[in-house]
């Protein structure tokens, strides 16, 4: 089991945003930085912009889910490290990692300002103890689909789900075991649960591309007949075409993209270019970093520009 839990001592484990100390600063900065960026906003009741920055930044930290923790400084009640920072002017923002600042800005700044600079904290930090641990979950599935072990891997997939819903690895990963067991209902179901604004992502457009194949695929027939028809007919265009994707949809990409590409070289504009579109959407399927994919697209080069 993901054990996605875990906390932070001392007052950054209670709040989001507290009001700071001299005193107290070591601890609610310097110390917990080294677990949990820190905002620290230095501010005073009669500060007019402080006003407005503040609920702003306390908004940018509130979307981190407890990934950066802020502290407010009232610099007329808590001027000593003020001072030490040398902050000659309010509002005054430092982000502080690993103990020690490494951001800053001064006055109000625009939103899409505050939030780069949140993300930049965020960033700095590197991943949280649960963020390790899931990618290191969703490394194990990927591994267990390319072993075949598509169950095992569908485990592992849907836990993680369980435990952040708008996971793409996931998402995307538990529709690939789907695909590979045939489930291609399940498939596009699972792929429905993508963010609205993640449903052109690659992953998203890989998978879908791999359901689109294997929905073809159904209704080419089986392969003995798909390559008896073949040796009796070279030149049978449809049937060498259905058997690229009859090969594809059962594990053996490989011979499918070389039958394509001998479709191709034999009649380029057969079907409306249907060879080349359909070699299109298998490296699409594949990914495009996919060895297959690169050496096929060389060798569609070389028989399109010879």
């Amino acid at each position: 089991m993901l054990e996605l839990g875990g906390g932070h001592q001392g007052a950054q484990a209670n709040a989001a945003v507290i009001d700071g100390t001299d005193a107290g600063f070591m601890t609610d900065v310097i110390e917990a930085s080294q677990e949990t960026p820190i905002v620290v906003q230095f501010t005073a009741p009669w500060c007019g912009p402080c006003k407005t920055l503040g609920p702003q930044l306390e908004a940018a930290v509130a979307k981190t889910n407890g990934k950066v923790r802020m502290v407010r400084m009232n610099i007329d009640e808590q001027p000593q490290i003020a001072g030490q920072l040398q902050v000659q002017s309010i509002p005054a923002v430092f982000g502080f990692v690993g103990g020690r600042p490494v951001d800053a800005f001064m006055g109000v700044q625009q939103a899409s300002e505050i939030e780069r600079f949140i993300a930049t904290l965020s960033n700095a930090a590197g991943p949280s103890d649960a963020e390790a641990q899931i990618d290191e979950a969703l490394d194990i599935a990927e591994q267990n689909l390319a072993d075949n072990a598509a169950a095992e891997a569908a485990q592992i997939y849907a836990q993680v789900m369980g435990a952040v819903p708008e996971n793409l690895r996931a998402i995307t990963g538990l529709a690939r075991c789907y695909v590979a067991t045939g489930d291609l209902e399940r498939a596009e179901e699972t792929l429905g649960y993508a963010p609205q604004d993640k449903i052109d992502d690659p992953m998203v457009v890989q998978v879908r591309s791999m359901i689109a194949l294997a929905q073809q695929a159904g209704s080419t027939g089986d392969h003995a007949a798909l390559l008896a028809a073949l040796e009796a007919n070279p030149d049978d265009h449809q049937a060498r075409h259905d058997l690229a994707l009859a090969l594809v949809a059962s594990g053996q990409p490989e011979d499918g993209i070389n039958h394509l590409l001998d479709l191709i070289r034999r009649d380029r504009e057969w079907n409306e270019d249907a060879g080349r579109q359909q070699l299109f959407k298998i490296f699409e399927a594949l990914g495009p970093t996919d060895p297959l994919t690169l050496a096929g697209r060389r060798k569609l080069s070389s028989i399109l520009f010879a």
